[in-house]
């Protein structure tokens, strides 16, 4: 009798633990399925909230407009509500170039940021907008942070793309612009990429083929 009832707590942790699994599984799947090539939605968000910007813009800098709405996917899933992203390893860099114990950080000099406050240094270290650019691009544009997430986000956004790696989509190397927006250097020679998510540059390119192919629908 008393070996039956041994084995019910056993039983029951294991119905929780495969539960736990489930749902885990679930949000990984919903959360990677919104970012999904194969997802439809993406492409009607984007194209709703930024195509008719996004041509105009990609017109005027002579960028691919595909290559633009694959990075806004990329990004922020075409979506218009923006969540800042704080990245600890930006701010702790920002925080020694300040404290002269480093030299710069992506042309962030001390000069440039010695009397700023932690808030500021905060939000120089998170990343804004639809192309999620990092606060501190926006002492190279010489704007103000508020302009990255405001209503000229796309075209501040774009002027730095064409500013820091524009030669690139002017010869096509989108393998290499997709990899450099994302961590600054291009596409490693040994094949792997160094990108948070290691499939963000095959993502892209797959989604710019689809970005292309509605436009040539729309053409027609």
């Amino acid at each position: 009798m008393s070996g039956s009832n041994s084995g019910i707590p056993l039983i029951k942790i294991s119905l929780v633990s495969f539960a736990l699994v489930f749902v885990m599984a679930g949000i990984y799947y919903f959360l990677n399925y919104d970012r999904s090539p194969l997802n439809p939605n993406i492409y009607i968000r984007t194209e709703k909230n930024y195509g008719e910007e996004i041509d105009e813009l990609a017109e005027e800098f002579d960028i691919s407009a595909s290559y633009l709405k694959a990075l806004v996917v990329l990004e922020c899933s075409g979506r218009k509500e923006i969540e800042p992203r704080f990245e600890k390893h930006v701010y702790e860099r920002l925080k020694k170039v300040q404290n002269g114990e480093l030299e710069n950080f992506e042309a962030v000099t001390q000069q440039l940021i010695h009397d700023a406050s932690d808030d500021a240094l905060v939000n120089l270290a998170s990343s804004w907008g639809p192309f999620q650019l990092m606060g501190h691009k926006c002492l190279l544009l010489d704007i103000k942070i508020k302009d990255l997430r405001g209503p000229e986000a796309l075209k501040w956004g774009v002027q730095w793309i064409d500013m820091t790696y524009g030669k690139r989509l002017e010869k096509s190397q989108y393998q290499d612009a997709f990899h450099i927006h994302n961590t600054g250097q291009s596409f490693p020679a040994d094949g792997i990429a160094r990108t948070h998510d290691p499939e963000y540059v095959s993502k892209g390119l797959s989604y710019m083929k689809k970005f292309e192919a509605i436009s040539k629908k729309k053409a027609l």
